[in-house]
């Protein structure tokens, strides 16, 4: 059954111009229009959170702007529902980006059926901004959300505790483009040192991720300019003005602007060889995540989640690009059906084929974030890994 989606939020001048981005853009409580747009949308859901939960999220996430918030060309912000109720348990589910080739999985297992086949109803909702996830589900506003693994790392620094409980992949799936008016002058990290690099959001996984690799080639966090610029047109859109001399994003804004030769590969973070070379391990990113508490409560549907995408990522290893392209909402192809399966053809080898987490991508994670990140630097013997993932389900999942 086609996935209903909900009406487009109206274009602002902030989401079409990345000059126009401004502090509020930084606060996901101060500017959140596409949240309350996804609750009222829902029918029978409470358009109340309370008061403390929303202190909570705020006081945990405002250094956090997305969860590789890559708002990628025509981002989908709406809910997907069950395709086909089941007799099953309900969840909701947060995407910081439904059509992001990095967390494919969601809506791929939504549109094979999965879900309903594993006896669960999932109701998909998508956020241009990771943010939005995490803050809906510290909220109890969903009861997962889809995005990098490394804020659950980031969370326990804060003092909450969340968990992977499906491990989508084992690399980041970022690219590092350069304009291709820099394109002689940027040949490493090293020459971050005094340029405009665009991230996703302050605080989101291409924001760690750049920090990371400037502080490793000897260029200080202060050095240089993260610039959130969003990804898709805005990322493009800054690249071409020269609001950008190179900035952190990933398919399909990569294969747009390789395509229309803005820009070059300065990093590919797509493939665990790439992230070995760059980051010195596998960095395991999108996921499935979920408060611990409420895991412990609801095994059985926890069960039935990584039963239903564990068959998806298997599917993935054995269908071609074209082939996974074909299944996914038609206009997810913004520059047409042949350059989306070459991004889903890049990107591909990210992806995990049992959901597992590779055990030796923990560590590369907790020293990526150690590097750099205030909330972890110098605290790294405190954070419990063992705490911010569970193979149990994914274990048992046929």
């Amino acid at each position: 059954m086609e996935a209903r989606r909900l009406r487009r939020r109206p274009l602002n001048p902030v989401a079409l111009n990345p000059l126009a981005l401004n502090p509020l853009a930084l606060n996901p409580l101060a500017l959140n229009p596409s949240f309350a747009l996804n609750r009222s949308a829902e029918k029978g859901h409470s358009m109340r959170r309370t008061a403390a939960a929303a202190a909570v999220a705020a006081a945990l996430l405002l250094p956090l702007t997305a969860c590789a918030n890559d708002a990628a060309t025509g981002t989908h912000t709406g809910a997907a529902p069950a395709a086909g109720a089941v007799d099953g348990p309900k969840v909701k589910i947060m995407v910081g980006g439904l059509d992001k080739v990095v967390y494919l999985p969601a809506m791929l297992t939504q549109r094979l059926g999965f879900f309903a086949e594993a006896g669960v109803n999932v109701e998909l909702m998508g956020e241009p901004a990771g943010v939005n996830a995490i803050t809906a589900l510290l909220a109890g506003d969903v009861q997962g959300a889809v995005g990098f693994y490394d804020h659950t790392i980031d969370l326990q620094a804060k003092g909450k505790i969340v968990e992977s409980v499906v491990q989508f992949s084992q690399a980041p799936g970022e690219v590092e483009v350069v304009s291709a008016k820099q394109a002689g002058t940027i040949r490493s990290g090293a020459d971050f040192k005094g340029r405009k690099l665009g991230v996703t959001g302050l605080g989101s996984s291409t924001d760690f991720l750049t920090k990371y690799l400037a502080v490793k080639n000897g260029v200080a966090v202060s050095e240089f300019s993260p610039i959130a610029v969003g990804a898709g047109q805005t990322f493009i859109a800054a690249m071409q003005q020269g609001s950008i001399d190179a900035g952190m994003t990933t398919d399909p804004t990569v294969a747009n602007i390789l395509d229309k030769k803005i820009g070059t590969v300065l990093y590919d973070l797509r493939t665990p060889e790439g992230s070995r070379a760059a980051l010195g391990g596998p960095y395991p990113s999108s996921s499935l995540y979920m408060n611990t508490d409420w895991v412990n409560k609801n095994k059985d549907t926890i069960q039935k989640l990584a039963n239903a995408f564990v068959r998806t990522l298997k599917w993935m290893s054995i269908h071609t690009p074209a082939e996974i392209a074909a299944k996914m909402p038609a206009d997810y192809a913004q520059g047409g059906a042949e350059q989306y399966a070459e991004a889903i053809k890049a990107t591909l080898p990210m992806f995990t084929t049992n959901g597992v987490m590779p055990p030796d991508g923990l560590r590369t994670v907790l020293a990526v974030l150690g590097a750099f990140h205030p909330d972890v630097r110098g605290k790294e013997a405190s954070i419990d890994l063992g705490r911010t993932y569970t193979s149990e389900f994914v274990s048992k999942a046929g």
